[in-house]
């Protein structure tokens, strides 16, 4: 038997559980009828010098692509989450960007130069590149940005992703002025940026948005509107065209893109559409491409029926649930932690509810870094029997029992697959401890207004989807004052060592320091670690251009769309606009991730 935990269910849970395992099983009023749709089929790929042929070529170059939750803000220093990241990477282009398999490449940067101590970096731009509305892209844009982002008056939570750069930390916080940071135009096209310690990240850190340029005369001329439709001037492969709340965000292509003969794509549209079958349907009425998730409960029925466009792909997240570390029952509260962290049967859970090769986690940082070891810690190796006497015997410290069990509200934001997690892990808490759960659904940005308040939230779900190949990626979240510290989580010893990470040269040394600020966290238990993220959705035939990549970052810039055998376009026509379903109050619900953009996933959380 596998050490992790496999067994039978007590009849409870089974009880509890019944109706997340017949979603799962592919039944319930979720399920798609047992028919088989006749899609068009695309034509052959023909390709020449590595591009697509114009004769296999869709008429309409136009992509419908689910995008979850409706974005805050699409200024690229303020926003969260993997929705708002997926159309930023559109938008807007960095100093470094990424290929379709998540290498990073050149951007706005031609070419760059790293000392020979790794803390200065020399960027040369491409000449005669510009904003979509002609005006030159300079050197001095990127230095007006980078501060802009850094400024404390900007209020970026992302902003502590520059830390590494020289006096940024001491900006950030408001202690130096912004014309401090190590930034530095040396002339019209050339840029310098000095670090504070060798960063091997830093390159992939700049394909962020949170250093992308942004227009300042936009910006000084329309205030916090400059990202709006009508005022949005970007760098990118495309521009906004219009945003209607809740039913689309429309982009075209940029005619002034500095590749701009390389993009096939005239328009994508991203749809914000939070409830997943209502996704799956559109997807199979043909009114969308790509889907930005699948339900759980239709895995089996998706895998027979939509074999050829169901994607499942390894991607670089963490899904966990948080304490609020500043509320009571949490605070001080380590032992009543652990309990509830042991309690939750990850096994039951990626192969009863979610069903898509998640694997089951007891750590923070997901595997697939190079060289690096995550902290697991010992009770992984457990049965589940076993953790779940352990849990039991911490609740009782704690000062909990069946005639005073804990009573405790878990939020997250909607979704169909959190709160069939949520449900499951409310009922094992219940069968295991006897602990009341009130689950609470919240729309996204209510959710994340709460989380960051620190004020309402006792649980919450959280998850995030790494910004860069690299632990410190996640564990810089948990940093003391850190902007996306939602748990309240606070040790000197962890800040400690990750002062020391920023400072270290040495890989191994690095990793191993990385590895004992994660086995402090996981400790001190601020987080139920659930499992890790895989991406899940599915891609018509027609569109091509794309890979997967552990980041599960896709640019539209590389997109395309075939057209169909029988002649018939695959473009489709406009649908209506979407209004995302709230789940009832009485259901109950828990939450998403933001994004560092990766970052936390509506998922990243901040996910995607």
């Amino acid at each position: 038997m596998d050490r992790r935990g496999r067994h039978r269910w007590p009849a409870t849970v089974c009880a509890i559980l019944l109706p997340v395992m017949l979603a799962g099983c592919g039944g319930g009023s979720d399920a798609p009828a047992q028919t088989r749709e006749r899609r068009p089929v695309p034509v052959e790929l023909v390709e020449i010098d590595g591009r697509p042929d114009s004769s296999v070529l869709a008429a309409e170059q136009v992509i419908y692509r689910g995008n979850g939750e409706e974005p805050q803000t699409l200024d690229p220093h303020l926003a969260e989450g993997v929705p708002a990241s997926n159309i930023l990477r559109d938008l807007f282009e960095g100093l470094t960007t990424e290929s379709p398999g998540g290498d990073i490449v050149p951007g706005a940067a031609m070419r760059w130069n790293i000392s020979r101590d790794g803390r200065t970096y020399t960027f040369y731009l491409r000449r005669g590149a510009t904003w979509s509305n002609g005006d030159p892209l300079t050197a001095a844009d990127f230095v007006y940005s980078l501060r802009r982002a850094a400024d404390p008056r900007t209020a970026a939570n992302n902003a502590a992703m520059l830390s590494p750069i020289l006096n940024a930390p001491d900006v950030i916080r408001g202690r130096m002025a912004p014309d401090q940071l190590g930034v530095t135009a040396l002339d019209e096209y050339s840029l310098q940026i000095t670090l504070a310690d060798p960063t091997p990240y830093f390159l992939g850190l700049l394909a962020h948005s949170i250093a992308y340029p942004v227009h300042r005369p936009s910006v000084e001329d329309h205030g916090d509107r400059f990202s709006r439709a009508g005022n949005l001037v970007s760098n990118g492969a495309f521009t906004l065209n219009r945003w209607d709340v809740r039913s689309a965000i429309e982009l075209e292509r940029n005619p002034n893109y500095r590749a701009f003969d390389e993009v096939v794509l005239e328009r994508v549209l991203y749809l914000p559409i939070e409830d997943l079958s209502s996704e799956v349907k559109q997807f199979r009425a043909g009114e969308l491409d790509w889907t930005y998730e699948v339900p759980h409960n239709q895995f089996d029925w998706l895998r027979r029926h939509y074999a050829d466009e169901l994607v499942i792909s390894p991607w670089l997240g963490s899904y966990f649930f948080g304490f609020n570390l500043s509320r009571e029952p949490f605070i001080e509260n380590p032992d009543l932690r652990r309990a509830l962290v042991l309690a939750v049967d990850r096994d039951i859970i990626t192969d009863k509810v979610t069903r898509f090769g998640e694997e089951p986690s007891y750590v923070l940082v997901p595997p697939g870094i190079d060289d690096y070891d995550p902290a697991v810690p010992e009770y992984a190796a457990w049965t589940q029997a076993e953790r779940d006497a352990e849990a039991k015997r911490l609740y009782q410290q704690a000062g909990y029992s069946a005639e005073r069990p804990l009573e405790v509200e878990l939020r997250y934001n909607t979704s169909e697959n959190h709160k069939k997690i949520a449900l499951a892990i409310a009922s094992m808490w219940k069968q295991t401890l006897g602990v009341r759960t009130t689950l609470i659904n919240e729309e996204w940005k209510v959710f994340l207004q709460n989380r960051e308040q620190k004020v309402l939230t006792q649980i919450f779900r959280a998850g995030w989807i790494s910004d860069y190949n690299d632990p410190y990626s996640f564990l810089e979240l948990f940093r003391t004052g850190h902007g996306q510290n939602d748990y309240a989580y606070s040790n000197e010893s962890f800040d400690a060592l990750l002062e020391e990470v920023a400072r270290e040269r040495v890989p191994a040394r690095r990793n191993r320091m990385m590895h004992e600020a994660e086995r402090l966290l996981l400790e001190d238990s601020p987080i139920i670690p659930v499992y890790t993220y895989v991406t899940k959705r599915l891609v018509d035939r027609h569109v091509r251009g794309w890979q997967n990549n552990v980041m599960d970052h896709h640019y539209s810039r590389s997109m395309f769309k075939l057209k169909s055998r029988d002649g018939r376009r695959s473009a489709v026509a406009e649908p209506a606009p979407v209004t995302p379903q709230t789940e009832p109050a009485a259901a109950g619900n828990p939450a998403d991730a933001r994004n560092g953009a990766a970052g936390e996933d509506p998922a990243g959380e901040r996910p995607q």
